[in-house]
């Protein structure tokens, strides 16, 4: 216990000051909390603010999985030195893609915003059925193409040029400089298809909130088999029920899209986090997702996987990565004025 104090005394110390490579504090930071300090804790210790021990720590996942797979001397010196910033904003690509988006950022000496664009073009490209007709699977490319596609969709001809600008930028193959090129005198137009509406439903009225009741059985029964019956207890504005375990349910008032949905489940959101936010306010939304559902629509959303995390995605063409599942209603609280108002019966209209 003793020389665990001890090593956790020396990674403050060397956190304070700074010593050695961001690695190196990244890995320092893993270390205490993993031994049961705090984020808050190591920041009133070393002045690491939470946000930068966890940039710091997922930045050097991203660069431990690029150096499994294998980069150049050049990028490991690089990126072993600087740049957690930019290495943080790959955390979305595979293991593969890290590394070839890695070599790509270094050759192209691209800023923290750029990365973010190139990270999400290389994410939308691997999710592609088929590799684009003239385009490769080199990260260039996957830019190329990403740029030649909304550059296709504009009508505005300076915001067209930025586009064909930034896809020869990137352009790794000669057939997608071909295909790049051929904007320039080709102005017709691609109208970009929209994303489509989310199912969002809105509880409207008390009767349309359920309530989830424990069973003591059929009489006749004993003291005991009522004891026996949890507590409940109602949290949250869709009165979530907790039980012992790890779990809970929940109700879902009897609509159509629930009553006919095969293998429903439910998770918690906040709206401002759904993949085409809802306008207003930001609130906890419940989202429900069909498992049965794993056939591609056009105008769906589906829970997908990337990597160990569970996303919600909308897929203008059949993606290469497993759905699974559908998104048949997303749930809005009802809107309470005075939450107390619906409890106290005494109170009347007059």
């Amino acid at each position: 216990m003793t020389e665990e104090l001890s090593n956790a005394d020396d990674l403050l110390l060397s956190l304070r000051r700074k010593q050695g490579s961001w690695v190196e504090w990244a890995q320092a930071c893993q270390t205490l909390q993993k031994s049961g300090y705090t984020p808050n804790a190591i920041f009133e210790a070393t002045g690491f603010e939470p946000i930068h021990q966890n940039q710091i720590i997922v930045a050097a996942q991203v660069y431990d999985s690029m150096l499994k797979v294998g980069v150049s001397d050049a990028v490991r010196s690089h990126f072993g030195n600087r740049a957690s910033d930019i290495l943080y904003e790959l955390r979305v690509l595979s293991q593969t893609e890290r590394a070839a988006a890695a070599e790509l950022v270094f050759e192209k000496d691209l800023d923290t915003d750029e990365v973010h664009e190139v990270a999400r073009a290389l994410k939308d490209f691997s999710r592609l059925s088929k590799v684009p007709e003239a385009f490769t699977t080199h990260p260039g490319d996957a830019v190329a193409y990403q740029a030649w596609k909304t550059a296709k969709e504009k009508t505005d001809l300076q915001e067209r040029s930025r586009y064909i600008a930034r896809g020869l930028k990137f352009a790794h193959s000669d057939t997608a400089r071909k295909a790049i090129e051929a904007l320039l005198t080709d102005f017709s137009v691609t109208p970009k298809r929209p994303a489509p509406r989310l199912p969002v439903y809105r509880l409207e009225s008390d009767d349309q909130l359920p309530r989830i009741l424990p069973v003591a059985g059929k009489l006749p029964l004993t003291v005991s088999d009522l004891n026996a019956v949890p507590i409940t207890e109602e949290t949250g504005v869709f009165a979530i029920i907790q039980f012992s375990g790890t779990g809970a349910w929940m109700t879902i008032p009897g609509w159509q899209v629930i009553r006919s949905a095969e293998d429903p489940i439910a998770m918690l959101c906040d709206s401002d986090r759904l993949p085409n936010p809802l306008p207003g306010g930001t609130e906890e939304v419940i989202v429900v997702v069909d498992r049965a559902q794993r056939d591609w629509q056009m105008d769906s959303y589906f829970a997908v996987a990337n990597e160990d995390q569970l996303e919600l995605q909308w897929f203008e063409e059949a993606p290469s990565i497993a759905l699974l599942g559908r998104v048949i209603l997303v749930m809005r609280p009802k809107k309470v004025l005075d939450e107390d108002y619906s409890t106290e019966l005494w109170q009347i209209d007059e």
